[in-house]
């Protein structure tokens, strides 16, 4: 059996979030239709016409890219012109296209952790925040009975986490009443009798992305036909995600040692390089894509080098002067979501025992040539 549309899209979404892309960015379904099966998924970092043919040639109905398609409002659609000869073979041939572009550089095991492990960065932050989880406090009334069973289902679903520490909550005892009402089927008690149950309460924290998940699982797990339980905002903060990543290195190491490991681990044959070859770097910033503006950011923060692409003549002058190591292996280095999105999806599917196939794109996109 394959997997509908939505469905791939429901698990990629699960790794990146849609609320964790930055506003105005172009994510989401962009071509096509994901009302149908999906025989063949191919993960890029572009849409290209070599891409699409490769899409073509191994039979996927669905690319999802890092890269959008369409950054700018269509005011028409000319097949003449060679983005409309693109999207005219990809409605032809029925592949759609879903981009997942700041989202999946901003969430936890996305393209920003990826390259910062690559890299040997360790206790990473974020360069620049982008996303803080809203906190709720769960509190629900469950028969003693069914205690532990409902607080495991709570905290299974990913309610309790404060900080560092995982599955936090707290129960109280104490004694419930009610009266079933006419047309109920009451788990204890009969209709229109006072019941008096020995029952507990118990309270925790659910971040804001996981709050449907938590509330289904206490739902499913709980007795009652009924289920008495309050959610409410807190002041205290969640999890905080962003972009780029910050941490000390495994092992310090001279910038030019890095320049060979980002050449190695990004797989890149040159790198563009700022600073003294032999300056000692302990701690590195990683930014995928264009990260001019997150330099000197990244120097206020500590690190002695960041590694990102797309770096201008002007801020690579102001770098130097503020004693700020850059290294800019381009901005094809994202590539490295293409293996990772691939084995990510590829695993999810395989537990449901979808028969869809997920390839990483083979096609170098990457518009340079270094001669």
């Amino acid at each position: 059996m394959f997997a509908k549309g939505q469905t791939v899209i429901q698990w990629m979404e699960q790794l990146a979030p849609k609320h964790l892309a930055v506003p105005d960015d172009r994510i989401g379904l962009q071509l096509g239709s994901l009302q149908k099966d999906i025989t063949h998924v191919l993960v890029a970092l572009d849409v290209t016409n070599e891409v699409v043919d490769e899409a073509i040639r191994i039979g996927a109905n669905l690319i999802i890219a890092h890269h959008a398609i369409i950054f700018r409002p269509v005011k028409s659609l000319s097949t003449d012109t060679p983005m409309g000869k693109l999207y005219e073979k990809l409605i032809k041939h029925d592949i759609a296209v879903y981009i997942s572009h700041t989202n999946l550089d901003v969430a936890e095991g996305g393209i920003n952790d990826w390259m910062a492990e690559a890299l040997g960065i360790e206790s990473k932050e974020a360069l620049e925040d982008v996303h803080t989880d809203q906190l709720y406090k769960l509190a629900v009334f469950v028969p003693r009975t069914h205690h532990e069973q409902v607080l495991q289902a709570i905290l299974e679903a990913g309610a309790g986490s404060i900080g560092q520490y995982n599955k936090c909550s707290f129960s109280t005892e104490g004694t419930g009443t009610f009266v079933p009402g006419e047309g109920t089927q009451p788990f204890i008690g009969s209709q229109g009798q006072l019941e008096r149950v020995e029952e507990m309460r118990i309270e925790t924290v659910v971040p804001q992305s996981l709050r449907g998940k938590v509330i289904q699982a206490m739902l499913k797990a709980h007795p009652y036909e009924e289920v008495a339980y309050d959610l409410y905002a807190m002041d205290l903060k969640g999890r905080t995600l962003g972009l780029g990543r910050l941490g000390p290195l495994r092992e310090s190491k001279t910038l030019g040692e890095l320049v060979e490991v980002v050449k190695a681990q990004l797989n890149v044959p040159h790198v563009r390089v700022v600073g003294d070859l032999n300056k000692r770097i302990k701690k590195a910033a990683v930014l995928g894509g264009s990260g001019s503006r997150y330099v000197l950011t990244a120097r206020f923060k500590g690190a002695d080098v960041i590694v990102t692409g797309d770096i201008d003549y002007h801020t690579a002058h102001d770098a130097l002067m503020a004693g700020m190591c850059i290294i800019d292996p381009g901005h094809n280095t994202e590539k490295i979501m293409k293996p990772k999105t691939a084995d990510w999806l590829r695993g999810r599917l395989a537990d449901q025992r979808y028969e869809t196939q997920v390839t990483a794109s083979e096609v170098d996109t990457e518009v340079f040539r270094f001669l």
